[in-house]
């Protein structure tokens, strides 16, 4: 009996604390609360959130076709961009309305043609007063041709198809100002693109590693040497890992549309980045990158033609004095019946223009301004463009000198995650030590990845600013010619 009272109150004080019978017997050489329950931690690939991602274009897949993807490299994105960007379309229409606006001018000098025909019923009032009757005349013009041709006009002509010559230079540089633009846009845009699947590299590397962690963690658990707290922090970390993988994945799609919509082809297909983000070398110096950008840069070129420009529009206007040498010529059918008579003149002449003094001076006070603007605004310009590339130029520096900081950063965060995880993996170590670590490690591989990122993007704005392409240290001229920097060559010689 006191061995029954003894069982019974032991059932009593269990139940009071809740805890189930099988919890508190010891089994297979466990002990209480070590036994892990599927539902309450399952393994880790089945930790919510689950990725269970949908492509766009599966609902459209014919059943038996072969589907295929592009590799593509930053020649590809740049030929495609070419090619299809609409600013670049827009652009080249310009070059050809300007030139089409040449051949305009050119055409005072062509011979003019007219063609006159109709019918004319008159009643004159002075002569029908006279006569004291109603005089009524007819007069048919069955055909009238006209001809003339300007000889000369003291190079009013002339000056005109100059500045339309200029404004086609114009234009021509302007297509290519926008081509720099564009293909600088598109390789921030494709670096950015490397930067996004490396991030998300990243986030599935991180996947993996909290998994590890979640699963040692478990185990430790199991063997009753590690607490339940291990297992749920590894529990949020991987789910916080997975929604960052997430995220990743979502960044590389935008980064996509993004790189489409700057070539052009914003409803392009999926494809696949066939180079990896990597560090190019660059050793242009300041001065040859200045030198460069006055002999290249569109903008440094496009304000000398406006300079041009209205100084061809000053010598313009103070020819609105000269007259015009032409010859002109008609012949007539007509008269009182259609055919009853002919007739025609021809002659040269000296046509002068209606001459207004006080609006011809002011106009050339108002061209000789525009001109001395155009000088001031070329003078802005250019100091600009000094501006531009020293500031490209030590931006790039920058990034360059932060490559290797980063690379060490991201060489100690590794052994630091090495050494930390060891210790966790041999029961030393604590999971908020691990965790750190690990973050450590993910921060250091994005800023690495993003020095690279910045770098790259640093080196297309300075090719941008100098006007020209840098590939190997060497900057790449129109007739495939390369540029070598001095002190490179003073290098290979010592």
């Amino acid at each position: 009996m006191k061995t029954i009272r003894l069982f019974l109150t032991f059932l009593i004080i269990l139940s009071m604390f809740q805890l189930p019978v099988s919890a508190a017997i010891w089994h297979k050489g466990g002990a209480i609360g070590n036994e892990i329950q599927k539902e309450e931690y399952p393994d880790s690939k089945d930790v919510e959130p689950k990725i269970d991602r949908v492509e766009v274009g599966d609902s459209l897949t014919i059943t038996g076709g072969v589907e295929t993807t592009l590799d593509v490299t930053m020649e590809d994105c740049l030929k495609f961009a070419l090619g299809n960007n609409p600013r670049i379309q827009a652009a080249l229409q310009d070059v050809f309305a300007s030139d089409a606006r040449i051949r305009q001018a050119w055409s005072s000098y062509f011979p003019q043609f007219g063609w006159q025909t109709g019918y004319t019923r008159i009643r004159q009032l002075q002569l029908s007063d006279v006569f004291r009757e109603n005089l009524v005349f007819n007069y048919f013009v069955l055909g009238q041709i006209s001809a003339s041709q300007m000889l000369y006009d003291f190079g009013v002509t002339q000056n005109q198809v100059t500045i339309r010559k200029l404004d086609n230079q114009g234009y021509k540089i302007t297509l290519t100002g926008i081509v720099n633009d564009v293909i600088c846009e598109v390789k921030k845009a494709y670096f950015n693109l490397q930067y996004a699947i490396e991030a998300k590299k990243v986030a599935e590397d991180m996947v993996k590693k909290y998994e590890a962690f979640y699963d040692q963690a478990k185990g430790f658990y199991q063997a009753g040497t590690k607490p339940k707290v291990d297992v749920t922090i590894a529990e949020v970390n991987l789910s916080n890992a997975k929604l960052t993988l997430i995220q990743a994945e979502n960044a590389v799609d935008i980064a996509m549309a993004k790189l489409n919509n700057t070539m052009g082809l914003p409803y392009s297909n999926k494809y696949n980045v066939a180079e990896n983000l990597r560090y190019e070398p660059c050793d242009v110096t300041l001065s040859g990158a200045v030198r460069m950008a006055q002999e290249s840069r569109p903008e440094f070129l496009l304000a000398e033609v406006k300079v041009e420009q209205a100084n061809q529009n000053v010598k313009l206007i103070k020819k609105s004095y000269f007259p015009q040498l032409s010859v002109e010529g008609q012949y007539q059918v007509g008269g009182r019946t259609p055919v009853s008579n002919y007739g025609y003149n021809f002659g040269g002449y000296l046509n002068f223009p209606t001459i207004n003094g006080m609006l011809i001076k002011n106009e050339i006070k108002e061209a000789k301004a525009l001109y001395s603007r155009e000088q001031a605004n070329a003078m802005n310009t250019k100091n600009n463009i000094y501006y531009e590339v020293q500031e490209a130029y030590y931006s790039l520096t920058e990034k360059k000198n932060k490559i290797p900081v980063a690379f060490l950063g991201l060489k100690q965060a590794k052994e630091n995650y090495e050494l930390s995880y060891g210790r966790y993996k041999v029961g030393v170590g604590n999971p908020i030590e691990l965790k750190e670590a690990q973050v450590q490690y993910q921060d250091s591989m994005l800023t690495y990845y993003q020095t690279m990122f910045e770098y790259n993007s640093a080196k297309a704005v300075l090719e941008k600013s100098i006007g020209k392409n840098i590939a190997n240290g060497e900057v790449e001229l129109d007739n495939g010619k390369k540029i070598k920097n001095k002190n490179k060559k003073s290098k290979k010689n010592s």
